[in-house]
């Protein structure tokens, strides 16, 4: 178990039941789908393309108003979501960026201690622009999280980063999560990136939750023995080769 998840709670942030969720008549994206998530817990979602990552998060962010579907979801009433791209708005600087929605007369404050959170502080005033893609995502991470979210629901966040700076934020999320202990659930391709990160790796395939795995690793260096054996695990469940 990962340090930022003790002491979950047994009452479950996120419930999942019996989801559907279709974009044609050819048949669904969702079949049926289940899942629990532990307030404080992190989940990592893999699976190939097209087997509803993505989908699954965008019905628990409620962005899926206009697609057919049914079954219940329960979630807090604070959720924020993270996208691959920044989303940062151009025509604001940073700060405005972080605190653009808030209310209290404090939302600069707040603003200025998330941005000194994620390692931009003194950045409050540049454009979006002016910043490279890793401090764009530290600048988001920063938006969702002056929030205090009791959900964060994160798209493949460091998909187009390069590898050093995903290693970074790999880091940074972490620590924010141990600080924050929202619940989190993480759509990622990266099978090396859900296990360094989660608590537990779910794969979904054919719409459902076919392999739930707890990632329970007393060393999660990419060259111990065990982390090895949990990659080749959940790599032979995704039907790809271990290299």
């Amino acid at each position: 178990m990962a340090a930022h998840a003790g002491g979950l709670t047994s009452t479950p942030a996120v419930r999942v039941r019996d989801l559907h969720r279709s974009f044609s008549a050819n048949g669904g994206v969702l079949n049926g789908l289940d899942l629990d998530i532990a307030a404080g817990e992190f989940v990592a979602l893999i699976g190939r393309s097209g087997t509803g990552k993505s989908t699954l998060l965008r019905a628990l962010a409620g962005l899926d108003r206009d697609v057919k579907g049914s079954g219940r979801i329960a979630v807090p009433d604070s959720v924020s979501v993270v996208f691959q791209d920044s989303r940062l708005l151009p025509w604001k600087r940073i700060l405005g960026n972080v605190t653009f929605g808030l209310r209290g007369g404090d939302a600069d404050r707040r603003g200025r201690q998330a941005l000194a959170e994620v390692g931009l502080a003194g950045r409050e005033q540049a454009w979006p622009y002016q910043l490279s893609g890793g401090e764009q995502q530290r600048a988001a991470l920063a938006r969702s999280l002056v929030r205090e979210p009791r959900l964060l629901l994160a798209d493949e966040p460091f998909g187009a980063l390069d590898a050093l700076t995903r290693i970074r934020m790999h880091t940074l999320l972490r620590k924010l999560c141990e600080a924050h202990r929202p619940a989190v659930l993480l759509v990622t391709h990266d099978v090396d990136e859900a296990i360094v990160l989660a608590d537990r790796v779910i794969l979904l395939d054919g719409g459902v939750v076919r392999t739930d795995v707890p990632v329970d690793l007393p060393d999660r260096s990419r060259n111990s023995p065990a982390f090895a054996d949990l990659r080749a695990h959940l790599l032979d469940q995704l039907g790809v080769e271990a290299s």
